[in-house]
Formats: structure tokens, C-alpha cells, sequence
């Protein structure tokens, strides 16, 4: 899904009570990386939050950052045992299992769908079939041709008809700029980003092509992980629960821990994101913050398999 700017990971570097035949001391920690799926924002609000108030280091978790490759490298990262978990799109999470890759969701960060198309003229394209010949951006990961191709036969479209151009995570430039005439986009980020530019945007959301929530992102990792250091899994599990309650129940709070640790973010930008996500109940829409609920699951599966 497209991203308001490229790619960055976030490293959580866990430290879990160790005590086995590993030569590791009592209390010693062990190391474990997150990948991000893109720079931290407010929709990230919630890890930052269990970070900066020690929830995580009161599991045994300490926090680093680093910047991984590109988006597509995190199921091979997981897979390689570079990172141990890894937050992607739902519909990415998907596709991965598709190709054999069995990656288990352990947490969700938003429980409602983000993906949408954003068209830059909002009065050239009034509805999703008049992205029939239209140019639309999309940054080459899998699930935007999925999320494209959904929203435009949900209107009756031909998806087949739609002119793809790849453009990375530069969807923002590349609307803002009149190079493609809609983009696949997330509405709580580049949404949000457009409108504060002034651009005339309109939105095709998902969440209108599906009667259900679902979880848009997912912490997933290795079902050989779950298996083998499930008390690690918790861990990392109970912080992120408890960031998310506090997203969902304080979202203010929540977000000047992201900026605490981002400076360079622009505030007012983060705080309407956090305001859109705020008003569409993202962080909890009537399940537990931070739980990767099978029911909501099952709500995608019934939406990517009609």
C-alpha cells in the first residue's frame, strides 16, 4: 500500500527473563527486530506510546530504530530470521501465505480498513469506474493491485481498463504534481497529507467496498517463532495491547510519544492523521486495541475471497 514517504524499521530489541542451556545469565535480554511498514506516523502512535512509557521494558523489551530495505523485504527478512516480527498490510500478509510463507499475525495496530484510491481531481473522477483510463499510481507492492482492482469493480468498473504506473512511495508528489490521475493510498496518511497541500482530492475507501471491518495492519512472524519462543511473542504482545489502549483511550498522549522519538515530524501533520484515525475509531472499532482478532480476519478473507 502506498506510504507518504519511503521506508523505515523500527527495532525492538526484546529482553526476555533468559535461564537455559543457552549460556545466557538470568535476566539477560535477547535481541528481536520489527520492521516497520513505513515511516513512523501516527497510526504507529501505539508502539511509540508502550516504548516511551516503559511498558515494553516492563516485559523485558528495549526499543531501537533502524532503516531496513525496501517494503517488500520484510516477509524475506521474518523468513531469514533478520527480524524476528514484522507489521504488514493485511492483504500483503496474504499474499505472503499465498507463496508459502507461514507468517502468523500476533497483533493488529488498526482494526479498521486504511487502503483506499485518491483521485487528484475530485470532479474528473466522481466514482471508481471513471478510473476506467485513468492513470493510477501505485507503488509495486502486490496489495495495491488488489485494493485497486477491488474498488473499481466494486462500481462496476473493468480494473483491466485502469493504467498502472509504478511511482513508489512518492504518491503524494506524484498527485499533488498532476503525473498520475489517482493513486492507491492510505486515507489517514496521503489522505490526509493532500488535503493539508490544498489538493482537491476524493476518496474511494475500502472500508466502502466491504460491509466488515478488518484489520488494515498486522504484526505478523514466523509460526516457527510462536512455537519456539512464545514467552518472547507475549512479551512483545502486551506492550503493544497496552500501547494501543492508551492510542485508543488518549490518542494525544499516545501521539507525543511518537513525536518524542520522531522530532522531525511535523506535528500539525501527525495530529491530523491521529484525528482521522481518532473519528474513524481505528484503534479499537469494537474489538480490544492491539488484538488481532480471527473474527475481524475472517471479515478479510470474506472481503479478498468474495
Amino acid at each position: 500500500m502506498t506510504r507518504v514517504v519511503a521506508l523505515l524499521a523500527a527495532v525492538i530489541v526484546v529482553g526476555l527473563a533468559a535461564c537455559g542451556d543457552d549460556g545466557a545469565e538470568p535476566g539477560a535480554s535477547s535481541e528481536a527486530t520489527l520492521v516497520l511498514d513505513f515511516t513512523p506516523n501516527a497510526v504507529h502512535a501505539g508502539l511509540y506510546a508502550a516504548a516511551g512509557r516503559g511498558w515494553f521494558a516492563g516485559e523485558g523489551l528495549e526499543l531501537e530504530i533502524r532503516a531496513p530495505g525496501e517494503s517488500t523485504d520484510a516477509p524475506k527478512l521474518l523468513q531469514a530470521g533478520r527480524a524476528e516480527f514484522a507489521v504488514l498490510d493485511i492483504n500483503d500478509w496474504g499474499i505472503a501465505r499465498d507463496r508459502g510463507l507461514d507468517l502468523v499475525p500476533v497483533a493488529a495496530l488498526v482494526q479498521v480498513p486504511l487502503g483506499s484510491v485518491i483521485a487528484a481531481d475530485r470532479d474528473a473522477i466522481r466514482r471508481p469506474r471513471d478510473l476506467e483510463g485513468a492513470t493510477v499510481g501505485v507503488t509495486g507492492l502486490p496489495s495495491d493491485d488488489a485494493v485497486l482492482d477491488r474498488v473499481v469493480a466494486s462500481d462496476g468498473g473493468d480494473p483491466a481498463r485502469v493504467d498502472r504506473t509504478t511511482v513508489g512511495f512518492d504518491s503524494v508528489a506524484a498527485l499533488s504534481a498532476g503525473r498520475v490521475d489517482a493513486a492507491t493510498a492510505f486515507w489517514n496518511a496521503e489522505g490526509v497529507a493532500l488535503r493539508e497541500l490544498g489538493v482537491p482530492t476524493r476518496e474511494f475507501r475500502v472500508g466502502e467496498a466491504t460491509g466488515e471491518p478488518f484489520p488494515e495492519l498486522l504484526v505478523v512472524t514466523t509460526r516457527e517463532l510462536v512455537e519456539s519462543e512464545p514467552e518472547l511473542v507475549d512479551a512483545l504482545r502486551a506492550g503493544i495491547e497496552r500501547g494501543y489502549a492508551l492510542a485508543d483511550d488518549d490518542p494525544a498522549a499516545a501521539l507525543e510519544a511518537l513525536l518524542t522519538a520522531e522530532p522531525g515530524l511535523e506535528r500539525s501533520v501527525q495530529e491530523a492523521q491521529i484525528e482521522a484515525l481518532t473519528e474513524a475509531d481505528a484503534f479499537a472499532a469494537g474489538v480490544d486495541p492491539g488484538v488481532a482478532d480471527p473474527g475481524r480476519i475472517a471479515n478479510w478473507r470474506a472481503f479478498a475471497q468474495p
